[in-house]
This record gives structure tokens, sequence and C-alpha cells, in this order.
């Protein structure tokens, strides 16, 4: 338990401080609902605002597909329930949008297409605590910190009912580790663990949760990522793509983290290794003065799998635009990114760019 659940630091108690304060103030406005803090902060005057006003649109008269299992993870096309899977999960993308839409419109219609889906899913969907097939979750979660105030009542309580249950059913699964350093406890699987704990302490602006996240955080950092800020994950499965998809969700924690208090992105492990030094890691290879062949040692079979089937991705030259929305996050907390965001793509998704681009 120790490990996995150090000591609190004296960085953490810093955070105890601010969220205690901004408990206080909520609680004076919204008893059952606390006050929650969100780097994203739609405006009308975004580059992007329009763009996804007009998807939005689009998208209104979608119907909600929700499922109460979903898998993915492991699976090759066809297989079990991956496709059916892949097709209720495209409502999360269109619920973020519509409440984006209606931060940014006030239309009536949006609000009405997020509850109406977050009502849904909640009462439909059931955890199974398997990160890869859940990280996607983090789209969900953005609608409903987007919309909290403004829905129904009962739609506001189903939804912090069930991020409380995804926050401590992930963190009840990693105690049972017990310390153990096995593959998935410490690659990618756990990053994403991390990123989903922090995205609903952060979304029930529960300070208990969110001080547990950054102790995940830190373990994570000092066990996946390494002092030269390669990944263990590179290590294992030679391939950018996994050093993306590592670094990415705890990006997204340290984004979640920010506005109650903090410095996720700038955390030094005793060991060295850090989240910003791993991001510089790959800076070289991601604004193209070296490339990488894919998988080519990777020690994983399912690796080999997609490749023969003809996946996009798991072989050949890593392609450094797929670094895109890595950096466009990354460049929400550290400016120094920006200039190779734009360089991968010169405008971020429409999500990113109405969230943080004014």
């Amino acid at each position: 338990m120790s490990r996995v659940f150090p000591d609190t630091a004296a960085w953490v108690f810093g955070i105890s401080a601010t969220l205690l304060s901004s408990f206080a103030g909520a609680a004076s406005t919204a008893v059952t609902s606390p006050q929650i803090m969100n780097l994203c902060q739609p405006a009308a005057t975004s580059p992007s605002a329009k763009q996804l006003l007009a998807a939005a649109q689009r998208h209104l008269g979608d119907g909600i597909h929700a499922l109460p299992h979903l898998h993915t993870e492991g699976t090759l096309p066809n297989q079990g329930i991956r496709e059916q899977s892949i097709a209720a999960e495209k409502d999360w993308p269109v619920l973020r949008q519509a409440a984006l839409a209606w931060r940014l419109s006030a239309d009536p219609r949006y609000l009405r297409q997020v509850d109406e889906g977050l009502a849904t899913w909640t009462r439909t969907y059931q955890p199974d605590f398997n990160p890869i097939d859940e990280t996607n979750l983090d789209q969900l979660i953005d609608a409903y910190t987007l919309t909290a105030s403004a829905l129904r009542p009962e739609t506001r309580e189903a939804s912090r009912a069930f991020l409380r249950q995804l926050g401590n059913g992930y963190l009840a699964q990693i105690r049972q580790f017990h310390a153990s350093k096995s593959s998935k406890n410490i690659n990618n699987w756990q990053s994403h663990r991390v990123k989903l704990v922090t995205l609903a302490a952060a979304a029930l602006a529960d300070q208990g949760m969110l001080e547990q996240a950054f102790q995940l955080f830190r373990q994570q950092v000092a066990d996946n990522l390494l002092p030269d800020g390669s990944a263990l994950d590179f290590r294992e499965r030679d391939a950018l793509h996994y050093v993306v998809y590592d670094l990415e969700p705890l990006v997204q924690a340290a984004l979640a983290a920010k506005p109650y208090g903090g410095n996720w992105l700038g955390y030094s492990a005793p060991t060295g290794a850090s989240l910003s030094r791993s991001l510089d890691w790959l800076v070289p290879y991601a604004n193209g003065q070296r490339s990488h062949q894919e998988f080519v040692h990777t020690r994983v079979k399912f690796d080999r799998d997609r490749a023969n089937v003809g996946e996009a991705g798991y072989s050949g030259t890593w392609e450094p635009k797929s670094s895109n929305k890595l950096f466009w996050l990354a460049a929400q907390l550290d400016g120094r990114y920006l200039p190779l965001a734009r360089q991968l793509a010169p405008n971020p998704q429409d999500w990113i760019g109405a969230c943080y681009l004014k």
C-alpha cells in the first residue's frame, strides 16, 4: 500500500488548502453540487466556435445508443462487441459538442440533448473498470462538467453518483495491486486509470479523491516515465504510438487538476522523471528531426496481429501529426509547446479550440 499511496507531500497539502477554500465558497451557493473548476471556458470569440456550432446543429437529432457494457480492448475488427461498442461510444463526443454548443449559444435544445444523454448513459452503463475500454468516458465527463449547474436535479445527481462509482471503483482496483509492478499496473493502462480518477474527482470537486489522484499521478510518473524522458511502453512496444497513448491521459489529468491549484506538469519524481521531460523527449520526433519505425521490436503479440490485419499505425514510420492532440493540450499547460502544436495541426480539434482558444 505505501508504494501505491505514498505519504502526502507538502505540495498535496497546498492543493488541500485550495480545495477547501473552493469548497467553502461553493457551499454557500450549492450544497449538493460543489463548484466545479475547469480550465475549459467556451467563448463565442473562439476561432472554433462557428465550426463547433455548425457540427452540433447537424447532430441535434441524433439518438442515444447507450449499452450496459462496452469492450474494444484487445480486439480486432469484428471480434466480440467491438463494432457495437465503437458505434455506441460515438454518443460521447456528440454530447460534449452539445454541451459546448449550449455554453456558446445558450440554446436550450443543446442542454436538453446533454441532459437526456447523461440520464440515459448513467442509468444504463455499468463500469467494468477496464481503463482502455473506458478511457473515452472523458468526453461524457466533459459534457457533465460543462452543464452540471443547469441539468435537471435528477440527472445531475445520477451523473454525480456515476462519477463517484467510477472514481472510487478505479481507486479500489488500484489498491488491490498491493504495489505489484506487473505490466498493466504501471504501463499505459495505469495512465488511463489516473486520468479517469482525476477527471471524476475534478468533476465532483472532491478534495479527497483529487489528493489520491495526485498520489497516483506521482507514482505513475516514477514507474512509467524514465529519467531520460522515454516511457516504459516505448521499451515494451517499440512504438511512439504508445508514448503518445501514455502521455495524453497524464496531460488531461494535469489539465483537470490545474484549476484546483495543481502544477502536475512540473512535478519531478525522485528518479528525475517528469511529464514535461517526457514531452520534451517526444518533441524531436514530432517536429520531424527524428523518425521511428513503429513496433519493429515489440514484445506484444497483439501489436503484430493488428499490423497483420492492416490496422493503420501499427507498422511503418510513425506519423508525427498523430500527436497533434497531445501537444495542443500540453500547450494549455505550457506555452512552449504551442509552436509545435500549430506545426502539427494549424487548428486544434474544434472542442479544444472552443475550450481554450479565445
